[in-house]
């Protein structure tokens, strides 16, 4: 069972049961549950958020213009400060550059597969990220998988740390309850270039693995996208106070996402349809 799961299942009003003893009994580490993000000041707390904020705006930004930018906003910071802020919060600048070098097809094992494919049923291609996600007083991040045709989240969960395994355990959970698809996308991060992510897709035998070039966010654009969506929709307007209330949001709001919110790239149905109708 995820960790998530096991996370929803504890009822901090139960009659006979502490809060720990079902940590305990749900083999849930008490940190899990009890996590309230600390560690980082609360500037920069107020920084990150406004470069996620201006990440949304405009994600070609970088430690220069971001510098810039907060300077306006009169917080002067350095542009070293800047990138360890970036790394903590998993931002991918998009850049264009020169196609000076071809990259050896012997050495570069997953190429992008998506450029030019016709995408024309449900779990032939999903794609997969990790986003952060600002706290009133921390941050926690989100992963999430969306089938590309019908836009409809399959899987997704929150924790405090990026692990290959938690990324790994949310795929296997997604796989369970709608089925393997023919191509898995994700970005070049240590998550999805780890052996045990890897290993695992290789595992499912008929799934292929693609991944976006350098800078080219955009090749994974319709989970970035819904990143862009949740929290503007959501995380920004309710801004949650600690990982069990950002869990409840993030459920409430992928529910309403996946089966009542309408888009219009799927001729204005809500994702779940599209899904049901071309699985």
């Amino acid at each position: 069972m995820s960790l998530s799961k096991r996370r929803e299942m504890v009822d901090p009003d139960h009659k006979s049961l502490s809060k720990s003893a079902q940590c305990m009994l749900l083999s849930l580490p008490r940190s899990s549950y009890y996590y309230q993000p600390k560690g980082i000041s609360s500037q920069d707390l107020r920084i990150m958020e406004l470069m996620d904020r201006m990440y949304q705006e405009d994600p070609t930004r970088g430690s220069r213009r971001y510098q810039r930018d907060l300077r306006l906003a009169d917080i002067h910071v350095s542009r070293d400060k800047i990138r360890r802020l970036m790394k903590v919060m998993r931002i991918k600048t998009i850049y264009c550059k020169p196609r000076t070098t071809v990259i050896d097809p012997a050495t570069y094992k997953y190429p992008y597969l998506l450029r030019g494919l016709q995408i024309e049923s449900s779990n032939q291609v999903w794609q997969i990220d990790i986003s952060y996600i600002p706290l009133a007083k921390g941050f926690m991040y989100l992963v999430a998988i969306i089938d590309v045709h019908s836009r409809f989240i399959v899987g997704w969960d929150i924790s405090n740390t990026m692990t290959a395994n938690w990324v790994v355990e949310t795929l296997k959970k997604a796989i369970r309850a709608h089925g393997s698809p023919q191509i898995i996308n994700s970005d070049q991060g240590v998550q999805f270039t780890s052996g045990e992510y890897i290993d695992y897709i290789k595992s499912l035998k008929t799934v292929s693995i693609s991944m976006d070039g350098k800078g080219r966010a955009t090749d994974n654009a319709f989970i970035e996208r819904f990143f862009r969506t949740i929290k503007h929709d959501k995380i920004y307007l309710h801004m949650p106070e600690n990982g069990q209330e950002l869990y409840r949001l993030c459920k409430d709001f992928i529910t309403f996402y996946n089966t009542r919110r309408g888009h219009s790239s799927i001729e204005g149905q809500p994702p779940v349809k599209m899904y049901q109708k071309a699985a």
